[in-house]
C-alpha cells in the first residue's frame, strides 16, 4: 500500500540525501527558513580533507577523509553524510509549514487546514494510545471472514487502495510502447522484506529469524490463533514467493518486462489465480489491456497461491494489515515496528522523534500542497536561472560528446542527437501542480486519513488509464532531495531541494556548482543511454534504435566498467555487483564527464582561477567528491550492497574517476597509486 507511489514505468534517480536528521531531541519548530550551510569560502570544506592521502590512492579519503573522521551518524539514522545536512534544512522548512497550519486552527486556505488537521491528528499521540488497535478491527474482522480463495483474491485486490498485500500489484504509468497513453501494469509482489535476497541469501539468515520473530508479534498484538505456527507459515509462503521473482538484473531489461495482454487473458496464462475477482476488489473492469512486467514469474505465483492454505493466506494477509498501519497505532506497534524495519534491517538505534515522523507522513500525504508553499519560500527566481543555465551548457556538453564518438554509427549517432534534441528538463518544480483538492483530512481519525489518502490516490490513478500522457508530470514533488530522468518521458528533473549545498550554491565557485549539481545533471542525461534508457527513443517509445554493431561495441565498453565494479570490496568478503549497479555507475562516470566539459564550456575559452592552490579542473573534481561523503551502519550497506543499484558513497566519489583521463592530469595520478588504471584499461564510453 502507498499514498503516493513513484508513477514512471522507469525512473533512474540520482541517490542524494539518504535519510535526513537533526538529532534525537524534541527540538523547537525553526522560527523562519535557512538553507543548509554554506561549505568553506568557495564552496567547498577544505577542513574536511585529508591532505595525507594521495589522490591517486584515495582520492574519497583526500577530498573527505577530514569530515569523515569526525562524523558520527545519529542515533535515529542508519547512514549519514553531507546531504544529510540539505535534507535537514528541507525538513525544518516543511516543519514550519506544517505547525503553522496546525496552529491556526480557524479560518485558513483549504490546504492548510488539511496539512494542519492531518499533522494534528497524527500528533494528538493521547488519542492514539487510548484507540490502541480499534481502527483495524474492521478490516481484520473482514479478513477473518473469508471462506474462499475468490474472496481472498478480492481483498489482495482492494489493497490496492489501502492496507495489505498481495501477490501481483498494479500501477498506471506511461505505456512504454504508446507514451502518448497511460497503460496498466503487472507486478510481482507480495513480499514482506525489502527484496527477494533478504529471503534466498544465507548473509540474511539473521533477518529472517528476526522478521519471523516480528510476524509473530504483530500477529499476537491483533489477537490472531496460533501466531508461531501462522509466522513460520508466512514467511515458507514468501519464501516461495522470492524464489519466484524475477531478480533486480533480469527487471533491468526493459524489452523483457513489457509483455502485453489482456486482463481477462490472464487466466488462460495463470489459472490457478481468481483474476476477475482481483480486479473487482481493485475497483476495476476485469476486461482490457494490461502489461505484465515480469511475464514469467506471473503463472508461478498464481501456482503459489493456490497451493498454499488459505488460513496462511489470510494469516498473511492480517499481518500485512498490521504492518501497514503499525506506524499509526499506539506504541506497541510503532515499537515492533521500529525494533524489525529500522534496527533489524537497517542498523538504527533509535526512532526517529514524533514530529519528525508526522512531518513526512504530510509530505507523503499531501505533498502537492505542501511542495507548493515550500517553493514560494524557498527558491529565487535568480537562483533557478543559474541552475538551469548549467543545465544548459551539460545538455550542449553531451551533444558534442555524441557527435564527436568514434564507436557509434552514423545512423544510430543521428537517432542520438535526435533523442538529446527532444530530452525536455525542468529546474525547481513544476510548470503545473496537480489537483488533489478533493482528499479530505480529519484531525480526529489518524488512521481513516491515511485509508482515505491511498483510496484517493488509486482512484486518481484508475482514471488515468488509456488518458493521454502529460509530459509535464513530476513523479517526486519538490521537497524531494532527488534528480531522475523518466525515459518514456525522455524528461530531466531537478527538485528544488536540490539545490542547495553540497549540491549547488548560487554564491560558489563554478567549478564546484559544475563538480556537484551539473554532475547530477550529466548522471540523468547519460541515463537516457545507459543499459536501460537506451532502449526508448526520443519520444520516449520502447524500440531498438541501435544498430546491432553499435549495441555490441556499447556492451564491450560497458562491461569493462561492471568488471571494475564487481572487484570493488565494500566490506571484508563482501563485494560489489558490477552487473546490478551498471546503470548508475555507467551515469556517474558520465555524469563526471559532461561535467567537466560543461565547465570548459563556461569559461567560454578564458582562463580558468586557481583558488587556493587548486585549478579549476581540480575543483570540478572535489565537487564532485564533496557531495558523496557519507557513513553507513553496516546493516544498510550490506542491504544496499544487495539490492541497491547505487554504490555507496565513498565507491561513488573515487571510483569513477579512475575512467577520467582529465583527472589523471589534475592530480597527478601515476603507474604505482593504488587507483591507477592503465590507459587500455579505461571504460570508454561517452
Amino acid at each position: 500500500m502507498g499514498i503516493r507511489p513513484v508513477l514512471g514505468a522507469i525512473i533512474l534517480a540520482a541517490w542524494l540525501a539518504g535519510p535526513v536528521a537533526t538529532t534525537a531531541a524534541e527540538a523547537p519548530a525553526p522560527s523562519g527558513f535557512t538553507r543548509s550551510p554554506r561549505l568553506g569560502a568557495w564552496g567547498f570544506d577544505l577542513a574536511g580533507m585529508d591532505r595525507s592521502a594521495r589522490p591517486g590512492d584515495d582520492f574519497n579519503r583526500y577530498a573527505n577523509g577530514g569530515y569523515l573522521d569526525r562524523l558520527q551518524i545519529p542515533a535515529d539514522q542508519s547512514s549519514y553524510g553531507a546531504t544529510s545536512a540539505y535534507g535537514e534544512a528541507v525538513q525544518n522548512e516543511l516543519r514550519a509549514i506544517v505547525e503553522q497550519a496546525a496552529a491556526r486552527r480557524g479560518a485558513q486556505g483549504r490546504d492548510a487546514a488539511r496539512i494542519g488537521a492531518l499533522y494534528r491528528s497524527y500528533m494528538d499521540e493521547a488519542r492514539v494510545q487510548r484507540l490502541d488497535d480499534r481502527p483495524l478491527r474492521k478490516s481484520l474482522a473482514a479478513i477473518r471472514a473469508i471462506r474462499t480463495r475468490s474472496q481472498m483474491a478480492r481483498s489482495m485486490g482492494a489493497a490496492q487502495g489501502g492496507f495489505g498485500a498481495s501477490i501481483v500489484s498494479l500501477d498506471v504509468n506511461a505505456d512504454a510502447r504508446d507514451p502518448g497513453r497511460h497503460q496498466l501494469y503487472l507486478n510481482q509482489s507480495g513480499l514482506g522484506l525489502p527484496d527477494r535476497s533478504r529471503y534466498l541469501d544465507p548473509q540474511f539468515d539473521s533477518v529472517r529469524i528476526a522478521y519471523r520473530a516480528y510476524i509473530r508479534t504483530l500477529l499476537a498484538d491483533i489477537g490472531w490463533p496460533a501466531p508461531d505456527a501462522a509466522a513460520a507459515d508466512i514467511l515458507a509462503f514468501e519464501t516461495r514467493i522470492a524464489e519466484a521473482h524475477w531478480s533486480r538484473q533480469e527487471r533491468r531489461d526493459p524489452q523483457a518486462g513489457y509483455a502485453a495482454t489482456r486482463r481477462q487473458d490472464l487466466a488462460a496464462a495463470a489459472p490457478e489465480f481468481p483474476w476477475r475477482d482481483f480486479f473487482q476488489g481493485a475497483g476495476m473492469s476485469p476486461s482490457g489491456p494490461i502489461v505484465q512486467r515480469e511475464s514469467t514469474a506471473t503463472p508461478k505465483l498464481a501456482r503459489i497461491f493456490a497451493a498454499t492454505p488459505l488460513p496462511t493466506l489470510k494469516a498473511w494477509q492480517a499481518f500485512h494489515v498490521a504492518d501497514d498501519a503499525a506506524p499509526y497505532l499506539s506504541d506497541r506497534f510503532v515499537q515492533a515496528r521500529f525494533r524489525f524495519r529500522q534496527q533489524v534491517l537497517d542498523g538504527q538505534p533509535q526512532i526517529e522523534p514524533r514530529w519528525k515522523r508526522g512531518v513526512a507522513l504530510v509530505n507523503a500525504t499531501l505533498g502537492e500542497p505542501l511542495g507548493r508553499e515550500f517553493v514560494r519560500q524557498w527558491l529565487p527566481p535568480a537562483t533557478k536561472a543559474k541552475a538551469e543555465a548549467i543545465v544548459a551548457n551539460v545538455v550542449a556538453a553531451m551533444k558534442a560528446r555524441i557527435a564527436a564518438n568514434d564507436w557509434m554509427s552514423g545512423q544510430t549517432k543521428a537517432e542520438a542527437l535526435d533523442k538529446l534534441a527532444k530530452l525536455r528538463w525542468q529546474v525547481g518544480y513544476p510548470d503545473r501542480w496537480r489537483d488533489d483538492s478533493g482528499l479530505r483530512m480529519r484531525a480526529d481519525d489518524l488512521v481513516g486519513d491515511i485509508q482515505r489518502a491511498a483510496a484517493f490516490e488509486w482512484a486518481f490513478q484508475r482514471r488515468r488509464i488509456g488518458a493521454p500522457v502529460d509530459r509535464d508530470e513530476w513523479f517526486f514533488m519538490p521537497q524531494a532531495g532527488q534528480a531522475y530522468y523518466a525515459p518514456t518521458e525522455n524528461q530531466v528533473v531537478i527538485a528544488a531541494a536540490v539545490l542547495q549545498p553540497p549540491n549547488f550554491d548560487p554564491d560558489a565557485d563554478p567549478a564546484i556548482n559544475y563538480g556537484a549539481i551539473g554532475a547530477i545533471v550529466g548522471h540523468e542525461i547519460s541515463h537516457g543511454f545507459d543499459d536501460q534508457g537506451r532502449r526508448y527513443d526520443g519520444d520516449g517509445r520502447l524500440r531498438d534504435w541501435w544498430r546491432p554493431e553499435d549495441e555490441q561495441r556499447f556492451k564491450t565498453r560497458s562491461d569493462v566498467l561492471a568488471r571494475q565494479f564487481d572487484a570493488l570490496e565494500v566490506l571484508p568478503g563482501l563485494r560489489m555487483n558490477g552487473r546490478l549497479a551498471l546503470g548508475e555507475d555507467m551515469a556517474d562516470l558520465g555524469g563526471i564527464l559532461l561535467a567537466l566539459d560543461a565547465y570548459r564550456l563556461s569559461l567560454k575559452g578564458g582562463p580558468s582561477p586557481i583558488i587556493d592552490g587548486f585549478t579549476g579542473e581540480q575543483r570540478v573534481f572535489l565537487g564532485w567528491a564533496q557531495k558523496w561523503r557519507r557513513k553507513y551502519r553496516e546493516p544498510t550497506l550490506r542491504a544496499l550492497v544487495a539490492s541497491d543499484p547505487h554504490a555507496p558513497g565513498d565507491i561513488r566519489a573515487a571510483a569513477p574517476l579512475r575512467d577520467v583521463d582529465a583527472w589523471y592530469a589534475a592530480f597527478d595520478v601515476r603507474p604505482g597509486d593504488k587507483a591507477y588504471l592503465a590507459p587500455e584499461q579505461r571504460a570508454r564510453i561517452w
